[in-house]
């Protein structure tokens, strides 16, 4: 499995095209509810905040960030990512929906955040936390950028614990996901590395551990599906 930024990064300006079709086709379209789940969460962290800062990191093809920037018009959203091709469909994307004036993108990655300390009332990660390559430096990274107080919303796939329901997943994610991104996006790979990314992600009290020697506060924990999906929220301390 590559595991470099660099073998990442080209494996994700390789999909980049088809990135957002085989999202939509490959989850049923659920991962649309999940988004919005997390969006939500979000949004309720930024209330009453006045002209709300937030980081959208690993942002993809912005999905996520422009979610983020549609909670009100006085929101802006940094969107960074290691792909030039994601940050590419992320800028059409935003033109074409004009918001350019509250969406900007730079490429970055996790691990060496270009922002100040304390600079952001909230920070998502859509289906990025996986693809970190030191999943610990990044999380002290988001948290280096948060405000005190700022929120952290981890969105993320995970296996599910029913018996029943992993036994479905496995079928699926193993044989069928990786037949149809190769088909679709010709990149066979790159979904086996989807697949294997997963699997090797922590289970939710071993992630929530995590988040709390990272120095986060208020963990919290929300599966999503069946346990599909997971959503992780945490906060920067007052004091930090």
């Amino acid at each position: 499995m590559a595991t470099s930024q660099d073998h990442i990064a080209l494996m994700f300006n390789d999909i980049a095209p088809t990135y957002d079709k085989l999202n939509h086709i490959l989850s049923l379209n659920v991962d649309k509810s999940w988004r919005r789940k997390a969006v939500r969460r979000v949004m309720d962290a930024v209330t009453g905040i006045e002209n709300p800062l937030i980081l959208d990191v690993a942002c993809g093809t912005a999905d996520s960030t422009v979610a983020l920037a549609q909670i009100n018009d006085n929101v802006r959203v940094e969107g960074i990512d290691i792909s030039n091709g994601m940050i590419k469909i992320g800028e059409e994307k935003v033109k074409k929906l004009g918001l350019q004036d509250r969406i900007v993108f730079s490429k970055s990655s996790a691990e060496n955040i270009d922002f100040q300390d304390d600079m952001f009332d909230a920070v998502m990660v859509s289906f990025g936390v996986r693809n970190f390559s030191d999943r610990k430096k990044g999380l002290q990274e988001i948290l280096r950028v948060l405000k005190p107080n700022g929120t952290l919303l981890v969105l993320e796939l995970s296996e599910p614990q029913n018996v029943i329901v992993r036994w479905f997943y496995n079928l699926y994610f193993k044989n069928i996901l990786p037949f149809i991104g190769k088909h679709v996006s010709g990149n066979g790979a790159a979904y086996r590395y989807l697949q294997q990314t997963v699997e090797k992600f922590p289970m939710p009290n071993e992630f929530l551990a995590l988040l709390d020697a990272c120095g986060y506060k208020q963990l919290k924990h929300k599966a999503l599906t069946y346990g599909l999906c997971r959503i992780y929220q945490a906060k920067k301390a007052q004091n930090e």
